[in-house]
């Protein structure tokens, strides 16, 4: 993959809890690396790289999203070989992934 993505955020003032901040600067910064990911894509491999979230269930509850929207997604950067899938639960669709490669 092109483009690289800094390891932290700029410090800025605000209400906003840091650790929000800085996936949300992470995930702004690798749209602009590679501008054909989704931010919800991108949320997902930030998450995934940073150890916020490695499974569909956990991405979804963590940012107020459907889980069918984060398993299209999921599904989408698996077949960009951008994810890979490690265990998926039948009966919940719950997918846990790993990243396939590094950001760079």
């Amino acid at each position: 993959m092109t483009g690289t993505v800094p390891e932290t955020a700029p410090k800025t003032a605000s209400n906003t809890p840091p650790e929000s901040e800085q996936f949300m600067y992470l995930v702004a910064r690798l749209i602009t690396a590679q501008p054909d990911l989704t931010s919800i894509q991108a949320g997902i491999i930030i998450a995934a790289e940073q150890n916020i979230a490695r499974d569909s269930r956990t991405f979804a509850r963590l940012l107020g999203l459907a889980h069918a929207l984060v398993l299209r997604e999921i599904t989408t950067l698996c077949d960009q070989n951008r994810l890979t899938i490690t265990k998926q639960d039948a009966r919940t669709l719950r997918t846990f992934y790993e990243m396939a490669g590094s950001l760079d």
